[in-house]
């Protein structure tokens, strides 16, 4: 078994583990598409090389901000955190977090962070998937 598979297997696994109330079961492999293809959280919180590319032996460990804070910003980032496995949060401060934008601390996110609005389902899915990152 290849390492996409079996990385694609460990997300559907721990998928499972995330269940809603209505018995809907998180999707990782959904979370994965979402992470990699439409949020992008791979340009700010993975590291990159020498030569300026995603370090994805490192993927979502996190690293400097690629992108200069504009000069009207106060709050800009400079550190994108680790997201994998997303030990620092609860699975419910996460679902709030990534459906409504404000943090484990109460407070709204910093930019160049998105203030995503995910809905719930999406939000455990990327949350499966995010687990399932080691």
């Amino acid at each position: 078994m290849g390492r996409t598979q079996a990385m694609l297997g460990a997300c559907v696994c721990l998928g499972a583990a995330l269940t809603a109330r209505d018995g809907w079961t998180a999707d990782a492999g959904h979370g994965r598409y979402l992470v990699e293809q439409v949020a992008m959280c791979g340009e700010c919180h993975t590291p990159r090389t020498e030569d300026g590319t995603l370090d994805r032996s490192r993927w979502l460990r996190g690293g400097p901000i690629p992108v200069h804070a504009p000069p009207f910003s106060t709050a800009w980032a400079i550190q994108a955190p680790a997201i994998a496995g997303l030990p620092a949060y609860s699975d419910d401060e996460a679902i709030r977090m990534l459906t409504t934008g404000i943090d484990r601390g109460g407070h709204a996110l910093r930019p160049p962070m998105p203030a995503f609005r995910f809905t719930r389902r999406d939000a455990m899915d990327v949350l499966a998937y995010l687990r399932s990152v080691r």
